[in-house]
């Protein structure tokens, strides 16, 4: 049964902001290879905040991500992806998401805002399920499960860097799509 938009308007959140759980938390990529198989990578330093008001209209959220923290398994690959072929850590060490809205769609949350990587900004949505709270019984605080997931264009950042294969085919896809895991602490 599909909930109807209203159904799912206000968040059973305590109004205040909520700090991002790292320990308990991931930002997760993946990019196609190859046009055979995907590469699967993470941020390892990464920080947000989600400020909830009194309505749907009122929640903001706020990310930065460490970009020299990536990693796909491979250091010569994460090196690669630190250069100015890809991330150019020297003028942008970090990724930043900041929310313009927020609104339910269907069974799920529609994520609206600002993402900036190497200078560029450009909006994006995510498509987000709230996975509910609970008290965590180690140190008896309230936390809330989300999980969002996109796509967005390399190109777009102005990430163009391939090598192509011949027959028209290049090493790398332009979409990448990403995959959060996250879990806030009440104030």
């Amino acid at each position: 049964m599909t909930a109807a938009p209203s159904e799912l308007a206000p968040l059973p959140l305590v109004p205040g902001s909520w700090t991002l759980d790292t320990a308990h938390s991931s930002v997760n990529f993946q990019i196609r290879h190859l046009g055979v198989t995907n590469v699967r990578g993470r941020f390892d330093t990464f920080a947000a905040t989600l400020t909830v008001g009194d309505a749907l209209e009122t929640v903001a959220v706020a990310a930065s991500i460490d970009l020299a923290s990536i990693n796909t398994n491979q250091a010569d690959r994460d090196a690669h992806l630190r250069s100015t072929d890809f991330f150019n850590l020297a003028e942008h060490p970090t990724m930043a998401f900041a929310s313009t809205a927020v609104s339910a769609e269907g069974e799920q949350y529609a994520l609206r805002g600002d993402l900036t990587i190497n200078g560029v900004t450009k909006p994006i949505t995510l498509a987000v399920e709230f996975y509910g709270t609970d008290t965590h019984p180690a140190d008896g605080r309230v936390r809330s499960g989300f999980s969002a997931t996109g796509e967005l264009s390399r190109a777009d950042y102005g990430i163009t860097f391939n090598l192509p294969l011949g027959a028209g085919k290049l090493a790398l896809a332009d979409k990448v799509k990403i995959e959060l895991d996250l879990q806030f602490i009440a104030p």
